[in-house]
């Protein structure tokens, strides 16, 4: 399992990192943060620190209710600013739960 710590320079403002910053958690109040080019301002996201361009990686995530999420990898030029889609034409591959469906998130084409 990869090791991921959160940067909190991109954590959407719902978003509460902890301590450590290897976990996150939605609060419905947003936090009073800095609207820099790094965060992601509407959808509710956050980043790793560390990149990385080749090998296999795997997340292991633990959910405290269902409902939406998602977990996968973005490009550093991934859009962060309103409404982004999460697909491959974006910059962001990403896998999980919308409702009671778990899915790959793709393009409309695919």
């Amino acid at each position: 399992s990869a090791n991921v710590t959160l940067d909190p320079d991109t954590a959407n403002p719902h978003l509460v990192l902890s301590e450590d910053r290897r976990s996150v958690r939605w609060d419905e109040t947003p936090q009073n943060l800095p609207n820099n080019p790094q965060r992601f301002d509407t959808y509710c996201s956050v980043l790793g620190c560390e990149g990385f361009t080749v090998g296999r990686r795997y997340w292991e995530v633990q959910l405290g209710s269902r409902g939406f999420w998602a977990v996968g990898v973005a490009r550093d030029s991934a859009w962060r600013k309103g409404w982004i889609n999460l697909d491959p034409s974006q910059g962001i591959w990403a896998v999980g739960i919308c409702g009671d469906r778990f899915q790959a998130f793709t393009s409309f084409e695919t």
